[in-house]
């Protein structure tokens, strides 16, 4: 029982490292809380892969099992192959639904894994699997944990990921086990040097030229989507993190820090809330939710604060940062992290917060009414 969930669990890790599964992930991960992620996550593989699973268990009534051995042993090859392709960058962004975050996550998964090789790679283990439920809840746990993954090689890694390597990985996976079954399965008398030779010949050229495209892609400096996505998450954290520190000028401009009763303390617990992705919207920070604090922020400043010296600048590099990632996320702005982390520095800035972001133009517009020197300034930070 357990070895099923533990080969579906591996077969799916492996096949979606690198895959579109992570890009969405990190792209999310922009967007709102890592569990919210996960669990969108989680709900999409369910569905997607429970039609796969239902249908591989289908199949193994009306086909001899020995054939679906074949079959699968074929296929694992065919998913080695898979494994090395360039992914070229969709000219579609992500699917857009007026949901909340979870339902849209949701969604998004359960589209974008139609037909794809962990769906397939699904049906193939339920074929012939003793118990398919089990098989569901290793390929669930899989995608849950590779996106999870993938959020962490964003954050940590960006442009660094050993992407080649882990393609070249996954597919010396699915090959052993592709060739582990038609070894198994394929009739004897095509089991000579004859047809094995040839066989071999063939799929390792088509391996090795596979592999020559993806380090002759890298050598030309061609980023592929995973690692551009990869990168872009690294960069905004590690960018508005250091940004974020020096906000505060220092207890040599207050007598004591005032922390969270001062608008910059507050803003900037919201800030490192919302940059923390670990923490749900739900959590708290001095026994008040992120949504509290954020009411709190809007109605009672308190006035001996509002005039609070900080290091204007940095609020405006984070701001223009935010409005970068916005621009390219803008299904965002509505329900996204990043929306409601704009909200907080124009609280610094401007004591309001703008409702709604649609276009950096738009937005530019609004803000050179209230502070024309301020927009110029992000105006400058966004045309670096």
């Amino acid at each position: 029982m357990f070895q099923e969930i533990l080969k579906a669990f591996t077969l799916i890790f492996i096949a979606e490292m690198g895959d579109k599964t992570q890009i969405l992930a990190m792209a999310f991960a922009t967007r709102y809380p890592v569990k919210k992620v996960l669990l969108g996550i989680g709900i999409g593989a369910f569905l997607n892969h429970g039609l796969a699973v239902l249908l591989g268990s289908l199949l193994s009534n009306f086909i001899p099992i020995n054939t679906l051995q074949l079959v699968a042993g074929i296929a694992f090859v065919g998913f080695a192959i898979w494994s090395l392709k360039i992914e070229e960058d969709d000219e579609e962004e992500t699917p857009k639904f007026q949901f909340g975050p979870v339902v849209t996550i949701a969604l998004a998964f359960f589209i974008g894994e139609l037909g794809d090789k962990t769906q397939l790679t699904a049906i193939t283990l339920a074929s012939d699997a003793t118990y398919p439920a089990l098989i569901l809840v290793g390929t669930v746990l899989g995608m849950i944990a590779t996106g999870f993954i993938g959020i962490l090689i964003g954050r940590t890694l960006g442009d660094k990921v050993p992407e080649i390597a882990i393609k070249i990985f996954a597919a010396g996976i699915f090959l052993i086990f592709g060739i582990q079954k038609l070894s198994q399965t394929v009739p004897t008398q095509f089991l000579t040097v004859y047809w094995i030779v040839p066989v071999l010949t063939i799929l390792f050229v088509t391996i090795g030229f596979m592999i020559y495209k993806l380090l002759d892609h890298k050598r030309k400096g061609v980023a592929s989507e995973y690692v551009a996505a990869a990168k872009a998450l690294y960069a905004y954290y590690h960018h508005i993190h250091e940004d974020l520190e020096g906000i505060c000028l220092g207890t040599e401009y207050c007598e004591t820090c005032q922390g969270g009763a001062c608008p910059v303390g507050k803003a900037k617990q919201i800030v490192q809330l919302e940059l923390n992705k670990e923490a749900d919207r739900s959590t708290s920070i001095n026994g008040a939710s992120a949504s509290q604090i954020n009411t709190n922020l809007k109605s009672n400043i308190d006035e001996r604060f509002k005039e609070k010296a900080f290091n204007k600048e940095s609020v405006i590099d984070s701001l223009a940062d935010t409005l970068m990632m916005l621009s390219k996320n803008a299904d965002a702005t509505r329900d996204g992290q990043l929306n409601e982390l704009r909200k907080q520095l124009e609280l610094l800035l401007f004591h309001v917060s703008i409702e709604e972001f649609t276009t950096v133009e738009a937005y530019l517009a609004q803000i050179r009414e209230m502070d024309s020197s301020c927009a110029d300034k992000i105006e400058g930070f966004l045309n670096k």
